[in-house]
């Protein structure tokens, strides 16, 4: 494995654990099956484990982990603060007590104010005392290093950064994303500051994965025969200010081939030929995508039901894939479904856009979205279907 440094001299992972997207088994995580990934990966060398209070089970599961297997002095764990429901300092003291409970330890590594777009959160957060907060918990050895993870634009993040000694921060980042959120300028902008840059997102949510075949094909064109994965994990850790990039590792294959990758990738490898392949492929899949959504859920979940994330994946898919096989996947897995989370379900009221980090038309999108995968003939065999499989 290789490690880059935190502003302290610790080496951090430059491939960190992301634990949001631990398999589950019915309504809980599969135990069992995230065990044997994070052992996998903490034997290889990945010491960096995020997660966040609102991720469901996530906390408890990495915290059961770590004690059973009696390695927690062999891992940094990052988790969050959910600074969008705090209304008091008393909930910050109970929630953090919460999470290191949940975590079973004394401390947290790497703590985050979770989910900033605007200066006027940190500013609210201020008001309720979070500075002394915060250097208390340090002075205390609660908390070792303070940050924020982020979902707005350049201009934003740039007065957040300012606005505190941060000692790292979290940033959606990837080569499709390289010009909005944070971006590239971003990323600079807190090296200069001496902030060390986690990255989330590093495949927007698998579609940096399951590329469109004409960008297949472009990639085949590499004599390196990178993997699609492999091209957006190399593209980052090519980039000096990058310091550790979170991937949901959710199968003992990926967490092998993720290590794989990490312990060869480093900061210069790219040649122009590699970063000209990623132009064209960027270039392929801006003219495909319908909706940016990232598959993040932050939008869920829905009042009403409605799958959010789930509608814009099959509606991407329609125009990255062929639309007949995009429409019959739809109906197969959401369509069956006991609670479906159709499109049609959304009563309007807003609060998906309200908590959207790429802040899109939630609501008009999902109407475009039910059009195109529900005409009226696939509507009327989904309901038909339904009627006879789940009677």
């Amino acid at each position: 494995m290789k490690y880059r440094p935190d502003r302290y001299g610790n080496q951090i992972s430059q491939l960190g654990y992301g634990c949001m997207r631990f398999s589950r088994k019915g309504n809980a995580i599969d135990y069992e099956k995230a065990e044997r990934e994070v052992m996998l990966a903490i034997e290889q060398g990945v010491n960096y484990f995020d997660t966040a209070y609102v991720y469901p089970g996530s906390e408890e599961c990495l915290g059961r982990i770590l004690a059973e297997n009696k390695c927690r002095d062999r891992v940094y764990i990052a988790t969050k603060l959910p600074q969008y429901i705090i209304r008091s300092a008393a909930a910050i003291d109970r929630i953090f007590d919460e999470e290191l409970a949940r975590l079973r330890t004394d401390h947290i590594d790497y703590y985050l104010m979770h989910m900033f777009t605007d200066i006027a959160e940190w500013e609210h957060l201020k008001t309720l005392g979070i500075e002394a907060w915060i250097a208390g918990q340090k002075e205390a050895g609660r908390i070792r290093g303070i940050g924020f993870s982020y979902h707005g634009e350049t201009e934003m993040f740039s007065k957040i950064l300012a606005a505190y000694d941060w000692d790292f921060c979290q940033i959606q980042y990837n080569y499709l994303d390289e010009h909005t959120q944070a971006g590239r300028k971003g990323l600079q902008a807190a090296a200069e500051k001496g902030v060390p840059v986690v990255i989330m997102e590093p495949l927007r949510g698998g579609k940096l994965v399951n590329l469109p075949d004409k960008a297949k094909e472009v990639l085949t064109e590499d004599s390196k025969s990178y993997t699609p994965a492999e091209l957006g994990l190399r593209w980052l850790w090519n980039q000096p200010e990058v310091t550790c990039v979170l991937s949901g590792m959710n199968s003992e294959e990926m967490v092998e081939e993720n290590i794989r990758i990490a312990f060869e990738a480093g900061p210069g490898d790219l040649t122009e030929e590699d970063l000209e392949i990623v132009e064209r492929i960027k270039k392929i899949i801006r003219e495909k995508e319908k909706v940016g959504c990232t598959g993040c859920r932050y939008c869920m979940p829905c009042p009403k039901g409605v799958d959010i994330p789930g509608n814009f994946y099959y509606y991407n898919l329609m125009y990255m894939e062929k639309k007949s096989s995009a429409r019959f996947e739809f109906a197969q897995n959401m369509g069956m479904r006991k609670e479906p989370g159709f499109a049609s379900q959304c009563a309007g009221c807003g609060l998906c856009e309200q908590h959207c980090p790429q802040h899109l038309p939630v609501r008009e999108k999902l109407k475009e979205a039910d059009r195109a995968l529900r005409p009226l003939p696939y509507k009327a065999g989904i309901n038909i279907a339904r009627k006879i499989i789940l009677k």
